[in-house]
């Protein structure tokens, strides 16, 4: 590896791909020691991953997890190579609730998001855990928000600040992923509306996925907020050069985590996930992103300065059947696809 490479940001893979969309009479989830297996496996001329993003979830990792069992976490973790960056809060009901809900669903989802900053916490006290936040949305559907707009935004950012007062005692940031398929957070605008309304920038930031922002541009689930013509031909790409330009100065000083990813511009849900970006592999001849040059516009400024705001990036690649997670070749290519992000936008220390 040349001496001179990019050593950061940090390379990571998400292991929730393993749990998102599987069960609920699909395919069963794949085991967090096969995830951590296979993405310690993975190289790239002589490069690996750095580390990996988690879920907070059973049976992966229960949220409920006590200090001694973090511990065997971070052992498991370090004894192949990987440190952990950024966590998921099970925010959702049954055992969480809805942003908008400002009784028993309020409580329970700030319950979820103190209880993720404890463990993030730990972690970091542990050493394994240098960088990431606690990733959270407004488990709220778009229905349901859509009753009263105004209203619910105002309550989900009252919440949102409650949760950054927890996140603040513990040291930790939020980031919150906007998807087409949470209320309130479903486009560019409301996205925004959402972070300014809530006013805690030292506290919460934009969880930005290239899959999921995607759909942002398109107008899915709010076609008044859309940057592109419903008939647009992705073979135009100066005008989606310009839209993807406009979506990400809204949004890039509000990012503070990055996800990489493909998408074929499509919806899709699998299990008991609602629709939302579909995920496509690197290599995808459906793809419509070129990977390295729309994540520039999230990790360079106006001016094409690397922001240096992300310390590792993550793959996101949700829904993928078990056959495709499983084989090695996945991996491989998604690292390399990693690899050229980090080649064309990061930096050395």
């Amino acid at each position: 590896m040349d001496g001179n490479a990019n050593n950061y940001p940090k390379l990571h893979n998400a292991t929730w791909p393993g749990l998102v969309g599987k069960g609920d009479g699909g395919e069963p989830p794949i085991p967090l020691e096969k995830m951590l297996d296979m993405t310690a496996a993975a190289e790239v001329n002589g490069v690996r991953f750095d580390g990996v993003d988690l879920f907070l979830s059973e049976p992966h990792t229960s949220i409920d997890t006590p200090p001694d069992g973090v511990r065997a976490l971070a052992d498991s973790v370090q004894s192949r190579g990987l440190a952990i960056g950024s966590l998921v809060a099970p925010v959702w009901p049954p055992t969480g609730g809805s942003a908008a809900d400002p009784g028993e669903g309020r409580s329970k989802f700030l319950e979820q998001v103190k209880k993720a900053c404890a463990i993030g916490k730990q972690l970091r006290e542990l050493g394994v855990r240098k960088t990431g936040g606690i990733r959270i949305d407004s488990s709220t559907d778009v229905d349901t928000w859509a009753k009263d707009p105004e209203g619910n935004q105002k309550r989900i950012a009252e919440t949102f600040r409650l949760a950054c007062d927890i996140a603040a005692d513990h040291g930790e940031i939020l980031v919150a992923e906007g998807e087409i398929c949470w209320g309130g957070m479903h486009s560019c605008r409301r996205m925004v509306q959402l972070l300014e309304l809530t006013d805690r920038p030292d506290t919460l930031g934009f969880q930005a996925d290239m899959a999921h922002s995607m759909l942002f541009l398109m107008g899915y689930n709010a076609p008044e907020d859309a940057f592109l013509p419903a008939d647009f031909d992705w073979n135009d790409r100066a005008t989606l050069d310009a839209a993807y330009a406009k979506m990400t100065a809204a949004l890039r000083p509000w990012t503070y985590d990055f996800h990489v990813a493909q998408n074929d511009g499509s919806v899709f849900g699998s299990g008991s996930h609602d629709k939302t970006g579909r995920h496509c592999l690197p290599k995808d001849p459906n793809g419509k992103l070129d990977i390295p040059k729309y994540a520039g516009y999230w990790l360079r400024d106006e001016k094409g300065a690397i922001t240096k705001k992300c310390r590792h990036l993550c793959w996101d690649g949700c829904m993928f059947p078990n056959a495709t997670l499983t084989n090695p070749q996945t991996w491989n290519d998604i690292l390399e696809a990693m690899i050229a992000v980090r080649d064309a936008h990061g930096w050395r220390e």
